[in-house]
């Protein structure tokens, strides 16, 4: 079975940087496939959860949390389509997080950031370990993106519903 990992805060402003190329081909003998610049990769070749940390921890330059997904469960994603029936405009980006862990919060959804007025980020729905929203291109919506953690009471990481649906192709 494959599985997808998300890096979570790398290559972000200068910060935690590598190249993730770079890093899938040190991991050929897993079948490593990097997607984009933001430390998501697909991991082919059967490997345990613990033994690919493990790898991640001892090649990366750095420590950053490592959130580790099955790839049935992006394929199950697409299948579902959780932004069926929300708006689409050229302002508006679809977004997953990632939890690096399970919740003890149980957050209802949708929540709208900001409480009141128009809408700068919408969370839509919540399901381990997964979260899914959408948020307009302004530079306020990043502040609320900063919230998940303290929301959802664990550390996540974001990626556009663009990336996931790449992620689905390599699993294909």
């Amino acid at each position: 079975m494959a599985l997808v990992v998300f890096l979570r805060g790398v290559n972000v402003g200068g910060h935690k940087t590598f190249r993730p190329a770079a890093l899938a081909k040190e991991l050929k003998d897993l079948d490593a496939v990097n997607i984009g610049a933001a430390g998501t990769f697909v991991i082919r070749r059967p490997v345990s959860r613990t033994q690919l940390r493990a790898e991640l921890k001892r090649r990366l330059p750095f420590e950053t949390e490592v959130m580790i997904c099955d790839g049935r469960d992006i394929a199950r994603l697409i299948a579902q389509d959780p932004f069926a029936g929300q708006p689409v405009a050229p302002d508006i980006v679809r977004f997953v997080s990632v939890a690096g862990q399970r919740s003890a919060s149980r957050t209802p959804t949708p929540i709208v950031f900001p409480a009141t007025g128009a809408w700068l980020m919408k969370v839509i729905a919540a399901e381990h370990p997964f979260i899914f929203g959408m948020y307009r291109r302004d530079m306020k919506a990043v502040g609320y993106l900063g919230k998940l953690d303290k929301l959802f009471g664990c550390p996540v990481t974001t990626r556009n519903w663009n990336t996931i649906a790449a992620i689905a192709k390599v699993l294909e």
